[in-house]
């Protein structure tokens, strides 16, 4: 059965960048040449530069395509009204941080943003998209009206906890306690 032109051109940029991810995982970015991205991939080493003009512009690529930085759920599919710690359960799971991009990738991530720009940009559009989401889950879920303030404050310590489960199983070590976070937010944000 014959492929179209676009399927087997697709097929190999995909190639170009799995080989890239595990490459820039394993040795870094900038200690990685296209020619051993290339021979992973197993294209000729012109064909990385006709889908990517530059290295870096596969290392975006990888972030923009791989790492999605949008919401991945909206508030309302997780809110219950006068449930805050239950509404912030949800939102973890429907996340699902630690599921959606590889630990090849986080690990290239976490060892690029100090050197990378891109790579910077990159995280701080994902958290800001998770501050967000988060922020209009507490208001979506609190029976009052928050201090944004606090509401900020509170989505912050909320999206740090996630990250931190989502870092902790590239790690294989203990995962923090996401119900027991999503409760002291609350409880924080009901007593005030």
């Amino acid at each position: 059965m014959a492929h179209s032109a676009p399927e087997v051109q697709e097929g190999r940029r995909s190639r170009i960048l799995d080989a890239a991810e595990r490459q820039f995982a394993q040795q870094g970015f900038d200690a990685t040449p296209t020619a051993v991205i290339a021979k992973d991939a197993g294209v000729p080493k012109g064909l990385v530069f006709y889908y990517f003009p530059r290295k870096v512009d596969i290392l975006r690529a990888l972030l923009d395509e791989r790492l999605p930085t949008h919401p991945l759920c909206q508030a309302g599919d997780v809110v219950r009204k006068g449930d805050p710690t239950g509404s912030l359960l949800r939102l973890a799971r429907r996340l699902r941080l630690g599921e959606h991009e590889s630990v090849v990738l986080r690990t290239i991530i976490f060892r690029e943003a100090g050197t990378h720009p891109e790579v910077r940009q990159h995280i701080k559009r994902l958290r800001e998209g998770l501050l967000e989401v988060t922020e209009a889950v507490l208001d979506g879920a609190l029976e009052r009206v928050l201090d944004p303030v606090r509401r900020r404050q509170a989505a912050h310590t909320f999206v740090a906890v996630m990250l931190d489960e989502a870092n902790a199983r590239r790690y294989d070590g203990p995962v923090p306690d996401l119900a027991g976070a999503a409760q002291i937010v609350s409880v924080a944000l009901e007593q005030t």
